[in-house]
């Protein structure tokens, strides 16, 4: 493998914000060119430029597959923020970066050499940061919202949702429109698009309960992968970072 991948799961108090930590590092000799595969997450992400040197951007929802290059001698931290971050930690929407990124400072996070020399210390002081921040008062009709959504891995209609927390489906589709950019029934797709990595990874090729039949998981495999489920598991020269990384996280907690 030319890269070194780890990754954590967060705490379980910021569990409801927090997806999972990541650091990527090359220390193979060269540039490695890479695939990023839709996740659902909003990615918070460190990269180095230079020794000594960050720079910061913040990544909002990815609908297609990207093309990255990880260039030589470099490190990578990133924090996968659940939705539910967007609204309660950044007070913001990120309904201009569904496919892109944004530069953001370092004024809040503060990292310093100390935090970025291993994914633990990286943790560490972003945990720190989020608990600082975290709110108190939740509303209780969208933390169950997205407690559904993470929990059955996209599988549930919106129809469905609506009736669990009480809440029109017109009224949830104009909240992700307006915070994230994109529709309840497209994000749910995609959450079982990355839910099915894993099993893909195993050689698993048939569907899991999450998709309706054989021709509609090839179907989603392709449109967020570009490949079929056995390219993605073959995943010749690690092109694909997820299904490499993968393996790495340990099982979710919801």
């Amino acid at each position: 493998m030319k890269l070194t991948i780890t990754s954590a799961l967060p705490d379980p108090s910021i569990a409801h914000f927090v997806h999972s930590f990541w650091m990527v590092e090359n220390a193979s000799g060269k540039d490695v060119p890479s695939t990023v595969l839709p996740n659902g997450m909003v990615d918070l992400i460190l990269m180095q430029t230079h020794p000594g040197k960050w720079a910061i951007v913040m990544r909002g929802i990815d609908t297609r597959p990207s093309q990255v290059t990880i260039k030589t001698d470099t490190k990578v931290f990133s924090i996968g923020f659940k939705l539910l971050a967007v609204e309660y930690l950044f007070g913001h929407s990120i309904n201009d970066v569904l496919n892109k990124e944004r530069s953001i400072t370092d004024e809040f996070w503060q990292f310093d050499e100390r935090d970025l020399n291993h994914l633990k210390s990286f943790c560490r002081k972003a945990t720190q940061k989020i608990r600082a921040i975290s709110p108190h008062d939740i509303d209780s009709r969208k933390k169950k919202l997205f407690d559904f959504i993470y929990t059955t891995n996209g599988s549930m209609t919106v129809k469905e949702l609506s009736e669990k927390v009480y809440w029109s489906s017109r009224q949830i589709n104009r909240y992700f429109h307006q915070q994230f950019g994109i529709a309840l029934k497209t994000y749910c797709s995609i959450l079982r698009f990355g839910a099915s990595l894993r099993h893909i990874s195993e050689g698993k090729f048939s569907p899991e309960r999450n998709f309706t039949d054989q021709n509609h998981f090839i179907k989603e495999v392709k449109k967020y992968a570009g490949v079929t489920p056995k390219k993605l598991n073959k995943n010749e020269d690690d092109l694909f970072i997820d299904m490499t990384a993968i393996q790495k996280l340990p099982s979710q907690n919801g």
